[in-house]
C-alpha cells in the first residue's frame, strides 16, 4: 500500500463519459444512466483498500440519503485484476451486496482509460458533480484516516452536498482524499 493524494480535477471539469460493466447487474452501464437528477457522486475504489474498508459505513449512509434527495453515487474499482485478484468484478459483486447495494452501481473499469480521464490516483477519490454534469467537488470526505485519530463524519463530502441541494456556492478550499494508489496496470 503506498498512501496517495488525490490529483483534483480541476471545479468546472464536465464529467468524463463512460459505459463500463455494471458488477451488480452485469450489463453496461453509462454515465447518462446513473446520474441523479439533482446532481452525482462518483468515488473511485476498491475491495481491498483499507482506507475504503475504513469508510464504509459512512459511504454507504451518504449513499443512501442522498439517493432519496435525488443525488447517486456510483462506484467504480479501476485496480489491475491480474496483480489483485481481490477486486475482481465477481469479487466487487460480492462485496457490493454485502454492503446492501447502497450506491447506482458499483462498475468495472477494466481498461483504467475512465480513472484516468477523471485523473484519479487514489481510492478512495471523490467527485461531486452539479446536475449540469460539472464538478463541484473533488477530495476527501472527511480528515479521518485508519492513521490519524480524526472522527470519521464525511463532513466535508456532506457540507458540499448540502451546498449543492441548497443552491448554494461551494467553497473551493477542497481537501486532497488520500488512500491507496490505484493499481495501476503495467503495459
Amino acid at each position: 500500500m503506498s498512501e496517495t493524494p488525490s490529483n483534483m480535477m480541476p471545479l468546472g471539469t464536465q464529467a468524463p463519459t463512460f459505459n463500463l460493466l455494471d458488477t451488480q447487474s452485469g450489463a453496461h452501464k453509462s454515465l447518462a444512466e446513473l446520474q441523479g437528477e439533482q446532481g452525482t457522486v462518483v468515488i473511485f475504489m476498491c475491495n481491498h483498500c483499507p482506507y475504503v474498508l475504513y469508510i464504509k459505513e459512512q459511504l454507504i449512509a451518504i449513499a443512501q440519503q442522498y439517493a432519496q434527495l435525488g443525488i447517486n453515487t456510483i462506484a467504480i474499482s479501476a485496480n489491475d485484476v491480474s496483480n489483485y485478484p481481490q477486486d475482481a468484478p465477481d469479487k466487487m459483486q460480492a462485496l457490493i451486496k454485502a454492503w446492501g447495494n447502497p450506491f447506482a452501481a458499483y462498475l468495472y473499469d477494466e481498461t483504467q482509460a475512465v480513472a484516468k480521464a477523471y485523473l484519479a490516483a487514489c481510492t478512495p477519490d471523490f467527485y461531486l458533480f452539479n446536475a449540469d454534469s460539472s464538478c463541484v467537488y473533488r477530495g476527501r470526505l472527511d480528515a479521518a484516516t485508519p492513521k490519524n485519530n480524526q472522527a470519521l463524519t464525511g463532513l466535508d463530502l456532506r457540507n458540499a452536498l448540502e451546498a449543492l441541494l441548497a443552491g448554494n456556492t461551494i467553497s473551493e478550499e477542497q481537501m486532497p482524499s488520500v488512500g491507496c494508489n490505484i493499481k495501476w496496470k503495467v503495459n
